[in-house]
């Protein structure tokens, strides 16, 4: 019998330990992308009273054109983690050069529909970044190495000279660069 309460005590306390540690998503900034959790132990978190300036490198594209690139939604997730912290979206200003094999996240429908055979999951995100403050820059070079026009991307991006110079032109104002 004794043995039967202490099985049963320790299941329970491991079930209650299991589901305590379960969260549900959050998003503070982006809309529907980019889940995180509250790390309620975290000494090491963004301060609010901060200025956030990023610009972020972006070259990799979809690992399955099938569903939304984990780059594309790591930058909801970068945004939607100052959020969660109490940085307000007010001062977090996040620009995004996309380039290389990025670039075919950008693809409308029409033209993702040819590449893929489905349409682009990625224009979701881009617009709920968008709505939310991101920019976004493609590289004008990489465009004519594939053969782009602006009508073959979502209409949200801005086209710039180059990706190098965008970077560079933004560093040193101040945004500190990562690379996806």
């Amino acid at each position: 019998m004794k043995l039967t309460s202490t099985l049963g005590l320790f299941l329970i306390l491991l079930f209650s330990t299991t589901f305590s540690f379960a969260q549900t998503a959050q998003f503070p900034i982006v809309k529907g992308f980019g889940g995180i959790y509250e790390i309620k132990d975290a000494v090491e978190r963004p301060d609010p009273s901060l200025e956030y300036k990023i610009i972020i490198d972006m070259t990799t594209g979809a690992d399955n054109p099938a569903e939304i690139s984990r780059w594309v939604d790591n930058i909801a997730r970068l945004m939607n983690l100052h959020g969660l912290a109490g940085v307000p979206q007010d001062r977090i200003h996040v620009k995004v050069v996309i380039h290389g094999g990025a670039i075919f996240t950008l693809l409308t429908d029409e033209n993702y529909q040819e590449r893929n055979k489905i349409d682009n999951p990625n224009l979701k995100v881009y617009e709920a970044l968008k709505a939310a403050g991101a920019e976004f820059f493609v590289c004008g070079q990489s465009m004519v190495a594939r053969k782009l026009d602006k009508s073959d991307l979502w209409p949200g991006v801005k086209i710039a000279h180059s990706a190098l110079t965008t970077i560079t032109t933004y560093v040193p104002q101040g945004y500190t660069l990562l690379k996806f």
